[in-house]
């Protein structure tokens, strides 16, 4: 029996060092956008991933608009393709994001930002909803643990917020 409680005392820590890690990502998250770390924000995101996922977010909303009924929608949804990944492509990186967060408008993205929840998915998969102030709906985050490490591989942003991307592109 004694052989065994060093095993299930090593077992309970990696246990609970998985269940935090997640969290502890996280933090660094909001501790890198706040103090303006590209570098860590370029380690924490998988950045092509995010982009990939804004991108089809925008042409689906911008496929499920109501069209004037010209049957340009093949098209159309090309069209917009190639302008939501041009913009995106530009526009959706660690620098932009700490240039965001740093700029002088009031309230500053990541100071109000807070956790509504969050919850593992999955072993490899967790779930985060953020409530950003003059939000109505919540920003989702998907963190995926690869090689190790947790990164932000998809992010779901509230229609409104994707409206007005759609508007500039």
């Amino acid at each position: 029996m004694r052989v065994r409680w060093p095993l299930f005392v090593v077992l309970i820590g990696f246990a609970l060092s998985y269940a935090a890690y997640p969290y502890v990502t996280i933090c660094r998250l909001g501790l890198a956008l706040r103090a303006g770390d590209a570098a860590a924000l370029q380690a924490l995101v998988d950045w092509p991933s995010v982009r990939e996922g804004l991108k089809e977010d925008i042409c689906d909303l911008a496929l499920d608009e109501p069209g004037d009924g010209t049957g340009l929608r093949p098209f159309g949804a090309s069209f917009i393709r190639g302008i939501a990944t041009s913009a995106i492509d530009r526009a959706v990186t660690a620098e932009a994001l700490v240039a965001v967060a740093q700029a002088p408008a009031e309230p500053r993205i990541g100071t109000d930002v807070a956790v509504d929840w969050a919850f593992f998915a999955s072993l490899t998969a967790f779930d985060v909803s953020l409530r950003v102030p003059g939000q109505d709906e919540p920003v989702r985050l998907l963190l995926a643990l690869r090689q190790g490490r947790w990164q932000v591989r998809r992010v779901w942003l509230p229609d409104a917020l994707l409206r007005g991307a759609n508007a500039r592109t």
